[in-house]
């Protein structure tokens, strides 16, 4: 009889171990399914964060002539007035980060006086009459100016 109560013994303390394994692996999958949703939702609400810092500064510029786009030494440059004061936010990328600087409209712009934006190796402005289309490692945002003037 006491052969018996061994095999049961270790019967239970088997299921017991299986049963643990099982929760185990459950525990383990469901945390690499959790790190991976939060992970993409960090990856869309940074890029969602980038097209709303574009289309805020461009329509908080929209004036008559007041946001236009030019080539620089780093590419295209989005420049938007700060009223009539001779002074505007120049956007652009350089070395694989978009940069805002404030500075005279005139002048070009300079990385080092440059506060960092966002990470990207794709930058291009496409104006098409008073729409822009502004495209970064995040995608592609569309923005029409209310008041004109895009160049």
């Amino acid at each position: 009889m006491t052969k018996r109560g061994d095999y049961q013994g270790l019967y239970s303390i088997g299921m017991a171990a299986l049963f643990l394994c099982g929760f185990f692996l459950l525990l383990i999958f469901g945390a690499r399914s959790y790190l991976a949703a939060v992970d993409a939702q960090d990856e869309n609400h940074s890029d969602r964060t980038l097209h709303a810092y574009f289309a805020t500064s461009v329509h908080a510029g929209d004036s008559a002539g007041g946001v236009f786009v030019r080539e620089s030494d780093f590419g295209p440059e989005i420049v938007i007035a700060d009223g009539d004061t001779g002074v505007g936010l120049h956007i652009y990328c350089a070395g694989g980060q978009i940069l805002e600087e404030y500075a005279p409209l005139e002048q070009a712009p300079d990385p080092e006086r440059a506060q960092s934006i966002a990470a990207t190796e794709v930058f291009s402005v496409e104006t098409e009459g008073e729409d822009l289309r502004i495209t970064t490692d995040a995608g592609t945002v569309f923005l029409h100016l209310r008041a004109g003037g895009a160049a």
